[in-house]
């Protein structure tokens, strides 16, 4: 802040006057250091004390300008650091009420629960598409070095605070604490206040994953578990996992990259063939799946393969065709 930096150039110039005022009583009085520095600081701090020794005649013309540069600097250090703390105080309360109307804003989002290692590498990714997100910390410590998402803090148990973050128009929640019985807790509370959420929550314990779904995670995920899989996979197919690593990375540095596209009904592609659409001719991407909204996947379509408006379709292309694909799918046509 410009008030702090003032503050900093202030005090070092504080600093460097009293210095130089100090070896002044030095020489022109002739003055011990002690009683030098003693006489500097008595006189900047307006304290008001009698002289250490009388003053000579060059001395009391020395005085009167260290008291009036020193005072006026002392002065303008405590107008600086007012000024500071005003801009930070207020600073601190219009950015949480303008982090309130964006989360008040929000739809369609993703509320993150807990912003450990797990939750705040779930906050980079969906940062990376960019998509909405909102997190609840319970510690305020916690979120000081998570930049300017938005944050609340509050606990994710509570219906207030899932209400605070708009769970009933939010698309997804993560249940991402370090422990197994509060993301159960934060899963009951989020599905009984939105039955439609997708729900993610993760589990440190085996025996969690069934009490989580219970619960209503549609998809529960161990990160020791996982991170096992994918040691043991680096051993037994690593090409394959590097090849998956690199396209579903967007690093903007590889040239494919596999990504899932919402075909809008009313579209281009609506009511038409994986062949007929001419994604593959256009956009030079190749699809590799057809979900259905019923859950159907169909794997490796072929060219007679229906795909109409609610379907899925997993595609594989650059990033810049994907982007102008995913465009394309989404821009409903209007009727003649």
């Amino acid at each position: 802040m410009r008030a702090f930096r003032n503050l900093k150039i202030i005090l070092t110039t504080l600093a460097v006057f009293a210095a130089a005022a100090v070896v002044g009583y030095r020489v022109i009085e002739g003055w011990s250091w002690l009683d030098s520095i003693y006489m500097v600081v008595m006189t900047i701090t307006t304290i008001g004390y009698k002289e250490v020794h009388e003053l000579s005649h060059a001395g009391q013309i020395f005085n009167i300008l260290v008291m009036i540069a020193g005072v006026g600097l002392v002065f303008l250090a405590i107008g600086a650091l007012t000024q500071g703390l005003l801009e930070f105080e207020l600073g601190k309360f219009l950015g949480k009420r303008r982090m309130q109307r964006d989360i008040e804003r929000l739809s369609g989002h993703y509320i993150i629960c807990g912003a450990g290692r797990v939750g705040s590498s779930v906050a980079h990714e969906l940062a990376k598409k960019p998509a909405p997100f909102v997190i609840i910390e319970n510690n305020e410590r916690g979120v000081q070095d998570l930049g300017d998402w938005l944050i609340l803090v509050g606990d994710a148990t509570h219906e207030k605070s899932l209400r605070e973050a708009r769970v009933e128009h939010a698309a997804g929640l993560v249940a991402a604490t370090t422990t197994d019985a509060t993301n159960i807790y934060i899963v009951l509370t989020a599905r009984s206040l939105n039955p439609k959420l997708k729900i993610i929550a993760r589990a440190s314990e085996e025996t969690a994953e069934k009490h989580l779904r219970t619960a209503g995670a549609d998809t529960v995920i161990s990160p020791y578990a996982f991170a096992g899989h994918r040691i043991a996979q680096s051993f037994l197919r690593p090409n394959v996992l590097d090849f998956l690593d690199l396209a579903t990375t967007n690093s903007g540095t590889q040239e494919m990259l596999i990504e899932e596209i919402l075909i809008s009904r009313g579209s281009r592609f609506d009511r038409t063939t994986v062949g007929t659409s001419g994604i593959h001719r256009e956009f030079a991407s190749m699809v590799l799946a057809v979900r259905h909204p019923d859950g159907e996947t169909r794997f490796n379509p072929t060219a007679q393969d229906a795909i109409n408006g609610g379907d899925y379709l997993i595609v594989m292309g650059e990033p810049a065709q994907l982007s102008e694909l995913e465009t394309a799918a989404a821009e409903v046509l209007q009727k003649t």
